[in-house]
């Protein structure tokens, strides 16, 4: 990272020295100040809540341009991802920076799917958690867990144990996420199976029992597997920020990744396709179909406090590159379970025509975005509303892996440390 020739001045009417700071310049996207030295320099600090014009870090891993629509990983446009690559492929792109050959790529997939099986005794640490607990509540508990069975390595500055650690991660979140959802449901767990694929491991832990052998329907995989692609990474979002800062106090990989769990847990954030869902069943309940009219003339309302889920994205101000995918999958998955006439999936898909042709939505660029589409599609495939974050979950671990390790081994790294704006009693005594 060099500055270039550009600097910034910034001048102070109160009689205050103007100061000099350095620019940068990324390869694409905005250039940023380096603010740095402002408070040594002036004993004054930034004030930016939310931090919508902070850059908090440099990363060479994910970048956004909300206007242009565009989701790149590592330099490939996620549409190129999904269509060409499965999900264990662009883990490895986002931990290396660079697509396998066939042979890496067996070698990283053996590797994944032999680290599988978490420890046996998870099992009994899961029966702490009351049977109706909310699956990202047990989640959270269980990948914190992980620092206590798999603490063989504490020293994080060794590359080979957090290369161990990120293969953990990867390879047992899709165990722990199918065990949360076991215990909830009263299910004996299953256990891995190494031979079938990453995704369809997944789903056979989620949907098989004891009593039947499961059959894999390759379409259903490819769907799951594209929604993982999809949500791998998104640049420095809340979680993906959360977990940051906690490995920058030094903690183990386990306890920053619990801690992007809790905050993608939000609604504001990974909760928004259950809200999507949540609201298309409210709809259902007041009427279905005939009633959506009365319900859109409430979104319009801006007094009625109604808001209309799944549309629109705070980043992507004029549409979501990854909502086009998911609604191909979304498509697919509904003719192959032949599930075009259910109730619930065609008001969703006559709200997706409103919000489409509709002037209101259609200035206001509130185009469906992914989190409408993949709700639609897990519930196609089962997954219960209460499960959709803990899969995003699951396909955001190997992010925020990669920007934990490229956190780490950056030299400018620090201790994160935000100031504030304090506006509370000044000094006082008590009488």
């Amino acid at each position: 990272m060099t500055p270039s020739d550009i600097k910034a001045t910034l001048s102070f009417s109160d009689g205050s020295p103007a100061i000099e700071m350095p620019i940068y310049k990324g390869t694409v996207g905005p250039d940023v100040i380096d603010i740095r030295k402002l408070y040594g320099q002036t004993g004054k600090f930034t004030y930016d809540p939310g931090f919508m014009s902070t850059a908090s870090c440099n990363s060479k891993i994910t970048f956004i341009d909300g206007d242009k629509g565009e989701l790149l990983y590592r330099g490939y446009p996620i549409e190129d991802l999904a269509v060409n690559c499965d999900f264990l492929e662009t883990c490895y792109l986002l931990l290396n920076g660079e697509l396998p050959s066939p042979e890496v790529k067996k070698d990283f997939a053996d590797l994944v799917m032999h680290h599988t099986m978490v420890h046996e005794q998870m099992q009994f640490f899961l029966r702490g958690f009351r049977r109706d607990a909310h699956p990202m509540a047990v989640l959270t508990g269980l990948v914190g867990a992980m620092a206590a069975f798999y603490h063989d390595g504490l020293d994080y500055s060794d590359a080979r144990i957090r290369e161990i650690a990120q293969i953990r991660l990867i390879a047992k979140m899709p165990t722990l996420v199918a065990m949360s959802y076991k215990y909830s449901v009263g299910q004996p767990f299953i256990y891995p199976k190494n031979d079938l694929s990453y995704t369809a491991n997944f789903m056979r832990m989620l949907f098989a029992t004891p009593c039947e052998e499961y059959v894999v329907n390759e379409v259903l995989v490819r769907a799951l597997d594209r929604i993982f692609i999809l949500h791998a990474d998104h640049e420095q979002n809340a979680s993906t920020s959360t977990v940051r800062l906690a490995g920058s106090s030094g903690t183990n990989p386990f306890a920053a990744i619990a801690a992007g769990v809790a905050c993608l847990w939000g609604p504001a954030h990974g909760g928004a396709n259950e809200a999507c869902l949540q609201m298309l069943e409210d709809i259902q309940k007041n009427g279905g179909v005939e009633k959506i009219g009365e319900f859109i003339a409430k979104v319009k309302d801006k007094d009625s406090g109604v808001r209309l889920m799944g549309f629109g994205h705070r980043v992507y101000k004029n549409f979501d590159p990854r909502a086009k995918l998911m609604r191909e999958t979304c498509y697919e998955v509904l003719n192959e379970l032949g599930l075009g006439d259910d109730p619930l999936f065609k008001l969703a898909m006559t709200l997706e025509k409103i919000a489409l042709e509709d002037e209101y939505f259609v200035s206001r660029k509130l185009y469906p975005n992914v989190d409408f589409y993949s709700g639609i599609v897990q519930r196609a495939l089962g997954i219960p509303t209460d499960m959709f974050t803990c899969v995003f979950a699951l396909a955001r671990t190997v992010g925020w892996i990669a920007q934990w390790e490229e956190m780490i081994t950056d030299a400018e790294y620090k201790i994160g440390r935000p100031r504030q704006l304090f506006n509370g009693y000044t000094t006082r005594s008590v009488k």
